[in-house]
């Protein structure tokens, strides 16, 4: 954080049933630039209405771009760890799949520079949907090349590196259309499928899938964890 930043709201009310651990420290590096990576289906522009949210409270942000159908994980994974490698300290912001990509990327080379990873909406457990959804030939096209990532998710953290979940609440989405949810979800992800030990915090707020990235509240969420490791409510 910068100095002179303003601080992030005070929230007017619970903004949905917070189900991590809520048990980050603030402590350790801190970063001010923020790397943000766009979901499935998503151009690089979705992520700008975020970026600005960002920038607003003195974050210096980027946006990756990648071809997230036709390209390969291998070459999204390799694109983030090239944007963050001899870097100094940054944060790391991703929706859906691109929050997979991410910590794909902290797998395959622990060592990059990423000091907290806020995933909105992202099904760590596997996306249901995608494991539908592959079941048939003309479906599995939607999922492009990363539909094995979306099937498996990420349940396994990155040591060294405090990850937060903003999941939505709000049931609006395509994939409503091709998988049977139980319980809540956001319209493509369930809620059970944002939820995997070692979470430094999760917090479910009442948005769509996409209201997750184009919301002003995810953002506020993700500027408190940010800055604090923990979200504000």
């Amino acid at each position: 954080m910068r100095a002179g930043d303003p601080p992030v709201p005070a929230p007017a009310g619970d903004s949905g049933p917070g189900t991590g651990t809520g048990h980050g420290s603030g402590a350790g590096p801190q970063a001010s630039r923020v790397l943000l990576v766009h979901g499935l289906w998503m151009p690089r522009l979705s992520m700008q209405r975020f970026a600005a949210r960002l920038r607003a409270h003195g974050f210096d942000t980027g946006v990756l771009g990648y071809r997230s159908i036709a390209g390969s994980t291998a070459t999204a994974v390799d694109a983030v760890r090239e944007r963050l490698r001899g870097g100094p300290p940054t944060h790391v912001v991703g929706h859906s799949l691109g929050g997979l990509m991410a910590l794909e990327a902290l797998r395959v080379e622990p060592t990059l520079p990423v000091v907290r990873l806020v995933c909105l909406g992202t099904p760590l457990c596997g996306s249901g949907a995608a494991k539908t959804m592959s079941r048939h030939a003309l479906a599995t096209l939607y999922l492009g090349r990363s539909a094995a990532l979306l099937r498996n998710g990420c349940a396994v953290l990155p040591a060294g590196v405090e990850v937060g979940m903003v999941a939505g609440s709000r049931p609006r989405g395509l994939g409503a259309l091709v998988a049977r949810f139980e319980g809540v979800h956001d319209g493509t992800v369930a809620l059970e499928e944002t939820r995997v030990p070692g979470l430094a915090d999760h917090v479910v707020i009442d948005a769509s899938h996409t209201g997750l990235v184009l919301g002003a509240e995810a953002a506020r969420q993700a500027l408190g964890f940010l800055r604090e490791g923990r979200f504000p409510r």
